[in-house]
């Protein structure tokens, strides 16, 4: 892609900050500014969702295309921001040396991985298998068209996040600004939290502290590094949550119904899940609005469905076409949603998802734990293996403790947020903040009724844990306020802040895989070798493949892969020529004829590349890559 193109990357930020400033709020408001924010990251989200809609659409997915978009894009808000210009006032806020503590150590992790965002090649296990060929397939295709693939993920998660990586891919030519995405989501994610805070009346102490428990969570620090979607998915879910909490007390506008539609449709396109946690805040917003607006609540209820729809059905009306059915293939609807809803299973599924989100490195802890809740299963005559209730071949428990990005627990985060969400529900300090514990409870309920336990699912709590944060705040609040400077209550909170700190500051140095120091360390390692920290062998192998294709001159490719290998490799060694897969799960898109190519390369099982390698050719083995030619 021509380099050419690659400043305007400057423009989304650029059109953010100009949004923001035209869309600050003229009424008074909880957390102005924080609002303004929450609107303009929804108009430069939902403008790159639906201009990689369009684009797609009409098989114009190029960099030109793009970058027009954006020039367009920042010109209309650098005349919405000229149209409102006003004065600006800004004050320096007169916290105390504690809350500069607090607020010092947010910002000192956040700062701190922004630079690993930046220094590290994505290197997700996931990404390899299927977020970022989507995008390389996206780019090589120009539209958003299925395509043949041993990897139904590639097609059937949804794209939302991806779709923000196409612009960067398109504009820059590579993936070097990938691992922005997330960061920026994850700052999205203090700023709902917080804002969420104040809305149920807690202080800047409040705030802050739910900044310091979102902010220090080691997922969450980990995360905001990578090429994973669960951060990007929890921001438009805290969208939905701040917006619903604006509406409990006044009437929904136009604008209002069209910036919780846009918050709705961006988590739908994100991640499904994702929707476990809006849902609740939906009917919270509008009980409120039958209470304040009656049969307008209609109107807007479907206003808030319509443009949800305008994001997410481009997506679903494609998958419908291919598999029949908008969620996919029976084997994805299979293999994660729940498949028994009693009320025992769904219990003993709760049950192992906290103890998995709990998990400590104390491992007689969680022995008892895992003991007692298996136990408890069988007293009640449940199997907490059950196949309908567990991903795939996973079994319960393992150890979610250690600072690895797919499954890292939050002892700490959790425990607090739990605490304050069963105080807000028994003691609250106001109406509404026992409603948002309520819906905060559903989310938490829905969670455990939808999807089953597997070994990686602390990442999928990543939204609960962002709308319940605020909980644990309101509640730390209360516990300062009330106590001596020295009392027993104060030294225990400060001491659990303070250890939650360490989680942070270990997680963002040491975590995996990206990590400052230690094995692996991104500054001793080379790039090429930190994409595969998760599989170092792999590093030579692929090479060793994509060499020996390159130097046959080979110009059309097949690729022989299954579910979940890596294919992102290919495309980083081989994407300047045609790459084509030789098998093909998707039903209106067959694989290419081993024949058509010019060599083919392998991953994984070595007895499934055999049998597509036409005859007469030579296949070579190394490891976990092959390649044959003829």
């Amino acid at each position: 892609m021509p380099a050419a193109w690659a400043p305007l990357v400057a423009a989304p930020p650029l059109a953010f900050a100009a949004i923001a400033y035209a869309l600050r709020p003229s009424a008074e408001v909880v957390a102005p500014r924080r609002l303004a924010a929450v609107r303009a990251a929804l108009v430069v989200g939902g403008y790159a969702v639906l201009s990689v809609e369009v684009l797609g659409a009409f098989d114009a997915l190029t960099a030109p295309a793009l970058a027009l978009a954006w020039l367009v894009g920042l010109l209309a808000a650098v005349v919405l921001a000229w149209r409102r210009r006003a004065p600006l006032a800004f004050g320096r806020p007169a916290l105390t040396r504690a809350e500069w503590a607090l607020a010092g150590t947010v910002g000192g992790l956040v700062l701190v991985d922004l630079v690993i965002a930046l220094l590290a090649e994505p290197n997700n296990f996931d990404s390899q298998t299927y977020h970022l060929p989507k995008v390389e397939h996206w780019a090589a295709q120009g539209s958003l068209d299925f395509w043949p693939t041993a990897i139904h993920r590639q097609v059937t998660i949804p794209p939302g996040a991806e779709y923000l990586l196409l612009h960067l891919r398109l504009l820059t030519g590579g993936d070097g600004l990938y691992n922005l995405v997330q960061w920026a989501a994850g700052v999205g994610c203090l700023v709902v939290a917080t804002r969420i805070a104040a809305q149920l009346g807690g202080g800047r102490r409040a705030q802050l502290v739910t900044a310091f428990v979102v902010g220090t969570t080691p997922m969450v620090a980990l995360q905001a590094t990578s090429t994973q979607t669960d951060l990007v998915v929890a921001a438009w879910a805290g969208c939905v949550a701040t917006l619903a909490l604006d509406g409990l007390s006044r009437r929904a506008t136009p604008a209002s119904v069209l910036a919780l539609g846009a918050a709705t449709g961006l988590t739908a396109i994100t991640k499904t899940s994702g929707l476990i946690g809006a849902g609740p805040m939906l009917v919270l917003w509008g009980v409120a609005q039958l209470r304040l607006a009656r049969w307008r609540t209609v109107a807007a209820s479907l206003g808030v469905v319509l443009v949800a729809a305008a994001f997410a059905g481009p997506f679903l009306l494609r998958v419908y076409d291919e598999f029949g059915h908008p969620l996919g293939p029976p084997r994805l609807r299979d293999s994660v949603p729940m498949q028994r809803h009693d009320p025992g299973s769904v219990l003993v599924n709760g049950l192992r998802i906290g103890q998995t989100a709990l998990d400590t490195p104390i491992a007689p802890l969680r022995s008892a734990s895992a003991a007692a809740i298996t136990g408890f299963a069988d007293l009640i005559g449940v199997d907490p293996q059950d196949r309908a209730t567990t991903f795939g071949r996973t079994e319960f428990p393992v150890r979610a403790w250690y600072p690895d990005e797919d499954r890292v627990s939050f002892p700490l985060a959790g425990a607090l947020v739990l605490i304050g969400g069963v105080l807000a529900l028994a003691r609250p300090p106001k109406p509404r903040v026992r409603a948002y514990a309520a819906a905060c409870a559903a989310c938490v309920i829905l969670h455990s009724a939808m999807i089953k336990w597997q070994p990686w699912g602390n990442r999928l709590l990543v939204y609960a844990l962002v709308l319940a944060a605020p909980l644990a705040g309101l509640w730390l609040e209360r516990v300062l306020s009330r106590s001596r400077a020295r009392s027993l209550a104060t030294l225990a909170v400060v001491a659990v802040l303070a250890t939650s700190a360490l989680a942070g500051l270990l997680a963002v140095s040491y975590g995996f895989p990206r990590r400052l120091v230690g094995t692996g360390s991104l500054l001793t390692t080379d790039g090429w070798d930190t994409r595969f920290l998760r599989r170092p062998a792999w590093a030579d192998e692929f090479r060793w493949a994509a060499d020996k294709v390159t130097a046959a001159g080979a110009q059309r490719i097949g690729i022989v892969e299954q579910n979940d290998n890596w294919e992102y490799p290919w495309w980083l060694l081989l994407g300047d020529r045609d790459l084509v897969a030789l098998q093909s799960v998707l039903p209106k898109h067959p694989p290419a004829d081993p024949a058509s190519v010019d060599a083919i390369v392998c991953t994984g099982d070595r007895a499934a590349c055999d049998r597509l390698v036409p005859d007469g050719w030579r296949l070579e083995w190394n490891g976990y890559a092959g390649y044959a030619l003829p």
